[in-house]
């Protein structure tokens, strides 16, 4: 199995974690997850390999998750994850999957977790 990283150009952090793969010699699949999209079924096997449920795994800051009412703790992980899918920012980045695991990498350093 590769390392891939679920990555945001745009995020500091994405961007610090692909450079401490790369730095370990490692040539990730990059995947772009605003542009490609999520399905369910990535979602969920995502967040259960990392041991998320889909409220750890959105990202609340400079997300569309307040206005779209997804903060309320009444709202399901159902309806959760079904934003996710509509909107791909709500997933809190970089995920990064590797042989030893897959983890939502924040803070950047805990890629090191998941590199030889």
């Amino acid at each position: 199995m590769a390392v891939v990283i679920h990555h945001n150009e745009a995020c500091g952090t994405s961007r610090n974690t692909l450079e401490l793969i790369r730095a370990a010699g490692v040539t990730p699949i990059v995947i772009n997850y605003l542009e490609d999209g999520w399905t369910r079924p990535q979602l969920l096997a995502l967040f259960a390999a990392a041991n998320l449920t889909p409220r750890e795994a959105m990202r609340v800051q400079r997300s569309p998750a307040e206005e779209l009412g997804l903060l309320d703790p009444s709202i399901a992980d159902d309806a959760i994850l079904q934003a996710m899918i509509e909107h791909p920012v709500l997933v809190n980045r970089p995920i990064v999957c590797s042989p030893k695991g897959v983890r939502l990498c924040r803070p950047a350093e805990t890629v090191h977790e998941l590199l030889d």
